[in-house]
């Protein structure tokens, strides 16, 4: 079941990795990709190192990564006119989409250039039993066809805002960790299963303590898309919970908004991860517009993950994934979120028996190790 993963990169993230790292754009491809995996972006490696440990061979491609993509086609005798590199430079055009049903990701229109001649060489070359595709909103049907030949199975994972009349047929499955949305494209007569979010627990090697320590954090966004959330964290700060805020989009907030007087700037992968990990308490709120009543945000397994306190609103079928009260904490309402913050700060032997609890949790079940071995159930049917 040799799966290659396409992913693409938030093009923010991508221009700082490599400013802080003169000089590894001329590296080779492996040495990039290896650095880029180790800045645990997204779900950097976790899918094909979850499956080498189950003897599958897998692959990640970060397709929209210049830098390391010039590098493949340059290795293995892939040549383009130099006029088709053009990625970040001024003219760009850029449309806003949506990652996760949370980050307003750009995407450059994936129609020409080099961007899709290196993809098609590279799954050419590699020749997977399945191609999965990340980031569905950023290919056409025309070129997944276009890579029909080379692959067994096309396969899409989903949960993030998409256009209603999306050609998704040319998938031969559709993974989604939204129940409402596995049901609407099983409806459309989409091949369609659940499969949930995760951590990876290799990331517990890779984290230390800091003498910086945190009360209540917030990591995530502060676009349009959030004002329900952004508006508790205002609650919370107005309130006097000690709440330290990171993320992208705090140029949408108001100047007078609470949430400036707490921001320190954007946070991605390790250092994200490392923030959460010497924090009491995370506390995070669903996009209802896109979750529905569901519980789905990648924050629960990664704050859990690392053993703080998840403080999140409730969701009908939490208690699948975490026991309210006993792995997690829940909150109605931004009143009762405070008194729930409060009561925790206030006593650390009940905040840390929760924590655990739900650190326990998350390794035993909720691990890429274990969607790994779930991904391949699935597949087997459909292979």
């Amino acid at each position: 079941m040799h799966t290659v993963v396409v992913d693409t990169y938030y093009p923010t993230f991508l221009h700082s990795f490599y400013r802080q790292r003169p000089g590894l754009a001329d590296e080779s491809y492996a040495a990039q990709h290896q650095a880029l995996m180790g800045a645990h972006f997204a779900t950097a490696n976790y899918y094909s190192s979850n499956l080498a440990a189950l003897r599958i061979p897998g692959a990640e491609i970060v397709a929209n990564c210049e830098p390391l993509q010039r590098a493949w086609a340059r290795e293995n005798g892939l040549r383009l006119s130099p006029t088709l590199w053009a990625v970040g430079r001024k003219g760009d055009q850029w449309t806003l989409g949506r990652r996760w049903g949370l980050i307003p990701w750009p995407r450059r229109p994936a129609t020409e250039g080099w961007f899709l001649p290196v993809l098609e060489a590279q799954i050419r070359a590699l020749r997977p039993e399945v191609l999965f595709i990340q980031d569905m909103n950023t290919f056409s049907p025309t070129f997944l066809r276009s890579l029909r030949p080379y692959v067994r199975l096309i396969v899409g994972q989903i949960a993030y805002s998409f256009a209603p009349d999306t050609d998704f047929s040319v998938f031969d499955l559709i993974l989604s960790s939204l129940p409402h949305y596995v049901q609407r494209f099983r409806a459309e007569g989409i091949s369609s299963e659940l499969f949930r979010l995760g951590f990876e627990a290799n990331l517990l090697d890779h984290l230390t303590s800091t003498p910086q320590k945190y009360d209540v954090v917030h990591v995530g966004g502060y676009s349009p898309i959030h004002t329900e959330r952004n508006e508790l964290l205002e609650y919370l700060i107005n309130a006097g919970v000690p709440l330290s805020c990171w993320g992208y989009g705090i140029n949408y907030l108001s100047r007078r908004s609470p949430i400036r007087r707490c921001y320190q700037g954007e946070l991605w992968g390790l250092e994200m991860h490392s923030v959460r990990f010497n924090s009491r308490i995370v506390v995070s709120k669903h996009i209802s517009s896109v979750a529905g009543p569901h519980a789905n945000i990648m924050t629960m397994y990664e704050a859990t993950g690392v053993g703080s306190l998840l403080v999140i609103d409730e969701r009908s079928d939490l208690d699948a994934i975490f026991q309210p009260g006993t792995e997690v904490s829940t909150y109605s309402s931004a009143a009762d979120c405070a008194d729930t913050i409060f009561r925790y700060l206030n006593n650390e032997e009940q905040r840390l028996s929760v924590a655990q609890a739900g650190q326990k949790r998350t390794l035993a079940e909720h691990t890429y190790l274990h969607r790994m071995q779930e991904y391949l159930d699935i597949i087997a049917d459909y292979l």
